[in-house]
């Protein structure tokens, strides 16, 4: 339901129960049977827009305990992943649920989603609320407790999905499962695991030069002359990260562009890709 003031309230209807406002109740029985995008009135004569939440809202909304990925960000990981229907998906930090149920929806009844997640606590909280959105966990859908370099089944996949601390960790271990030609895409938060995770896919050699993108969304408003970027603004929330997977017994092409002077300097620590050399290190820091 949505106020005159734009705000939404998600309520759960039931025979004989009552939505409570500041401005009185709106009985649950004068909204059941009747069809979406009608206007209920409170007691105190509110006005409220009633309306089955879209995807978008049940992923901002939902149940958590671990941070979601937010709607702005999966739509980016459907389409920049080729997401179809019939595929198979790995997806590893199944956090709250909320890109699973995206996921199930893109992939239909032939496609098989795995779901892996280290902290029962959160595939719980992941289960709950697939079943509250679809009314049952799909036959497509499976979750699997563990550390995915440890767990990780033995099927092949079309696309791999990593959200999670370290992602660099799980790369060797997703490209034995990863198809020649799949996609896989990674969603850190900070910019330094954003660094770490392309060095070690550029280290491994198998993947193309991975593609680095950060998106933001901006509200606008438009009455008559007064056109304006709204006051909501969704800024940052992860960086992403998608390359593709070489065929067996290729390696990618060395990158024409040299890196940036001091990229891969004598501070550098990470993993570092072929053809790039170490720094030489002058007498005074050997001394």
């Amino acid at each position: 339901m949505t106020d005159a003031k734009g705000r939404r309230h998600t309520v759960k209807l039931k025979a004989g129960g009552n939505f409570h406002t500041t401005h009185g109740g709106i009985s649950h029985d004068d909204l059941i049977g009747q069809p979406e995008g009608v206007v209920a009135l409170s007691v105190g004569g509110a006005e409220f827009l009633v309306f089955r939440p879209l995807l978008h809202d049940v992923m901002v909304a939902m149940p958590r305990q671990a941070a979601v990925i937010y709607p702005k960000d999966a739509a980016h990981i459907l389409m920049q992943t080729d997401i179809f229907p019939g595929a198979r998906v790995l997806e590893a930090g199944v956090g709250s649920g909320a890109l699973s149920l995206a996921l199930l929806r893109a992939l239909g009844p032939a496609g098989r989603l795995y779901s892996y997640e280290r902290r029962a606590e959160f595939a719980e909280v992941a289960r709950k609320n697939v079943r509250s959105f679809y009314g049952e966990e799909p036959g497509t859908w499976e979750v699997r407790l563990g550390d995915l370099a440890e767990v990780i089944g033995p099927e092949e996949v079309d696309r791999a999905i990593l959200d999670m601390l370290a992602p660099w960790d799980c790369i060797d271990a997703v490209a034995e499962r990863l198809v020649p030609g799949g996609v896989l895409c990674c969603y850190v938060a900070t910019a330094t695991q954003l660094g770490r995770t392309a060095d070690t896919l550029r280290t491994h050699g198998g993947f193309t030069e991975p593609v680095l993108k950060e998106y933001t969304a901006r509200d606008w408003h438009a009455e008559g002359l007064a056109i304006r970027p709204g006051h909501a603004t969704s800024g940052h929330t992860g960086f992403l990260m998608f390359t593709r997977r070489l065929a067996p017994g290729h390696i990618a092409p060395r990158k024409k562009r040299r890196p940036a002077p001091g990229a891969y300097g004598a501070d550098y620590t990470g993993p570092r890709p072929a053809g790039v050399e170490a720094a030489p290190v002058i007498e005074s820091e050997q001394a």
